[in-house]
């Protein structure tokens, strides 16, 4: 009966211990206003291109796409993701693959977000990309370096 309650305990310890206190993203701006949308294709509209080279490749720079409601992250998610193409114009397919990047939010009733990691693959790639995307917070929308936006 008292290894129940020690289990528990623990359990409770380990998850607590995995979420920094910190946050470490650094490109989070709730003042920036929300791209326009692209109904056609269900996208944003996207013409700044990043120039940073971690941005959304690593994650203390994701994509930031919180626009809307936490409900609507992943929607936002795909919005950002249908206005991408490969860097020649090409057709790009994606797919999520991971969580990763435990951080302090006040955006979700847990007070805890997770960053969602895609893969992105396009005609003529040697090997996937992997981009960094966060439906908690807000920032600055731009198309990632290597990446053009879809005409």
């Amino acid at each position: 009966m008292k290894i129940l309650p020690l289990l528990l305990l623990s359990t409770v310890l380990m998850l607590s211990s995995c979420i920094s206190t910190r946050n470490t993203i650094r490109n989070i701006d709730d003042n920036i206003p929300g791209p326009a949308l692209n109904e056609d294709y269900n996208s944003f509209i996207i013409t700044k291109k990043a120039t940073n080279k971690k941005y959304a490749y690593n994650e203390n720079y994701p994509v930031n796409v919180g626009f809307t409601t936490l409900e609507d992250g992943l929607n936002n998610q795909i919005r950002f993701l249908n206005a991408l193409a490969g860097p020649k114009g090409e057709k790009i397919t994606y797919k999520l693959v991971d969580t990763c990047c435990p951080f302090p939010t006040k955006k979700s009733d847990m007070g805890a977000g997770m960053l969602d990691i895609f893969e992105i693959n396009y005609e003529g790639q040697s090997k996937p990309i992997l981009l960094y995307i966060n439906k908690f917070e807000r920032g600055e929308v731009m198309i990632p370096v290597g990446l053009t936006n879809r005409k």
